[in-house]
């Protein structure tokens, strides 16, 4: 009998846990379901009212997933918190569980909030800006970005790791010996530093933007991307260089984009001194004028050297910027030879020779013959 009369109240008490937790779920449940619906309902209604302001309705529409899931923890942790039992084993590690969703999810949405902004100011530099301003906007936007991204994820997960008491502990331990540790990793992060405070000088120097035409190691190219370590060149044959940025702040490089994208360019032909230079420096102003390559400034014809019995050509023409340019000049180039062999092939280059051992043999044999 003492042992039936334990049993019930143990049963009982089973039956009673087993109750707490179905009602505790089905809280959990119910507050889940109402924090995605009204999340949903917010979200709808503030891409509504601000259907005329694009930043808005951008922010409210990229929100969605993790407001969904900030509000959806929170949600749950209020129906465990209402009514699960103080005493459960599980109530801590649960309440650990909760808090470290909700820093992920709220960086999550301190980020997504970041970027929108950032993409919305790039969409405006492209729609009013144009040529090297536009340049220099995207550029820094774009690093700015960067950072953002890795400050957010820093403090996210810094926080995370705080929420443990062993992390606290080995960082104060850390602190304690802070003089130490940063004369270590000054001395084994030097280039890493180094390329990130050479990328920001970069940036905010305005000394090269994306999409600048440069000539580094002796290879023209454009750049693509600047980041904290490194800075992509796109190569005119679509190879990509890849250089730390420390170089762009210690070694010289052409920037033909600098102040602007407009360009002048030679093309040189040697030709015979009996050349019609008029006809030929006509010639030059048609295929120019014909050609939409051509941006209006510059063209012009003159002779820059008349020795080694050929007369030196070159052509000056102007393009808006590098790669027009370029198709210009090997465009030039092209219809003034095809000129000169339709309308002046007196004026090709020949090489005159004149052997003086043969014509001392000649007069010789006369001699003979005599």
């Amino acid at each position: 009998m003492d042992a039936l009369g334990d049993a019930v109240p143990v049963a009982e008490q089973e039956i009673e846990q087993a109750t707490d937790l179905a009602v505790t779920l089905g809280w959990v449940v119910l507050a889940i379901t109402l924090a995605f619906v009204v999340v949903t309902l917010a979200s709808k209604l503030v891409r509504f009212a601000a259907r005329r302001h694009d930043t808005v309705r951008e922010i409210a529409l990229r929100m969605r997933w993790p407001a969904h899931a900030t509000f959806m923890v929170l949600g749950m942790w209020i129906a465990v918190w209402s009514t699960a039992n103080r005493d459960d084993p599980w109530l801590p590690v649960l309440e650990h569980v909760v808090l470290v969703s909700v820093i992920l999810s709220s960086a999550w949405m301190v980020a997504t909030i970041a970027l929108v902004i950032e993409d919305r100011a790039l969409h405006r530099v492209g729609n009013r800006l144009s040529g090297r301003h536009a340049r220099r906007l995207r550029t820094q936007i774009m690093v700015v970005r960067r950072l953002t991204i890795g400050l957010v994820s820093v403090v996210a997960c810094a926080a995370v790791l705080f929420t443990f008491p062993e992390a606290r502990t080995a960082s104060a331990s850390l602190l304690a010996s802070a003089g130490v540790l940063s004369v270590i990793a000054a001395l084994a992060a030097q280039s890493s530093l180094g390329n990130v405070f050479a990328g920001l000088q970069i940036v905010f120097s305005d000394a090269v933007r994306v999409g600048d035409v440069v000539v580094v190691e002796g290879e023209w190219g454009r750049i693509e991307d600047i980041t904290l370590a490194y800075v992509v060149v796109g190569i005119w044959d679509e190879r990509k260089l890849i250089l730390p940025c420390t170089y762009f702040t210690s070694t010289p490089y052409e920037n033909w984009t600098r102040q602007s994208s407009e360009v002048l360019g030679t093309v040189e032909i040697d030709v015979d001194f009996r050349v019609p230079l008029d006809d030929m420096r006509a010639e030059l102003r048609r295929i120019v004028t014909e050609s939409p390559l051509w941006d209006g400034r510059v063209v012009s014809l003159q002779v820059t050297s008349a020795v080694s019995g050929v007369v030196r050509a070159r052509a000056l023409v102007s393009g808006a910027d590098s790669s027009a340019l370029w198709d210009l000049r090997c465009e030039v180039r092209e219809g003034l030879v095809s000129w000169l062999q339709r309308e002046a092939p007196d004026a090709l280059p020949r090489s005159r020779w004149e052997s003086g051992a043969a014509g001392a043999v000649a007069e010789g044999a006369a001699q003979i013959r005599v």
